[in-house]
């Protein structure tokens, strides 16, 4: 299964654009800031959809190691999908416990979460155990991280002004 060199294309495009998506939603933050922190689950959704997207940039810049196996690769994925898996916890629980009547949808934003870090827990999974069909199910993870984030940024970023 030496198939992790046919993706260098996509892994080296979405090194660039994860990275550079993440800096502007860090970037983006910043101008609401004040609105953002005073919201109680905001912080800790944003937090997670830039762990998502640092999981995509650390998934595809693995991929881009000369020579890497796939079973260090998938070591490699799930080691980065358990440290972002953290961080989509962690707002799950504060969504769970927000009393605000108005967060409604709890399910579906912890689902818009946990999306990416599902993907990526059973590409390094696959690649584990030696299915190079990992590799598709890990580029479908940046994909659905890249949704998530800007699904999460739009969020915070301006509905939270409305």
């Amino acid at each position: 299964m030496d198939g992790i060199a046919q993706w260098t294309d996509f892994n080296v495009a979405m090194v660039g654009a994860t990275a550079a998506l993440a800096g502007l939603v860090i970037v983006a933050a910043s101008v609401n800031i004040a609105e953002i922190i005073t919201s109680r689950t905001l912080t800790s959704r944003l937090a997670a959809a830039i762990a998502a997207l640092v999981l995509a940039i650390v998934v595809s810049a693995v991929g881009l190691v000369p020579d890497v196996s796939p079973l260090w690769y998938g070591v490699a994925v799930l080691l980065a999908t358990a440290t972002a898996a953290i961080f989509q916890v962690h707002a799950t629980s504060v969504i769970s416990r927000d009393p605000t009547p108005e967060d409604r949808a709890r399910f579906l934003k912890a689902l818009l979460g946990f999306a990416p870090i599902v993907c990526y827990a059973v590409a390094g999974t696959m690649l584990l155990v030696g299915h190079s069909a990992g590799l598709a199910v890990a580029a479908g993870g940046a994909i659905i991280a890249i949704i998530s984030a800007i699904v999460v940024s739009w969020i915070a970023l301006v509905e939270v002004l409305r």
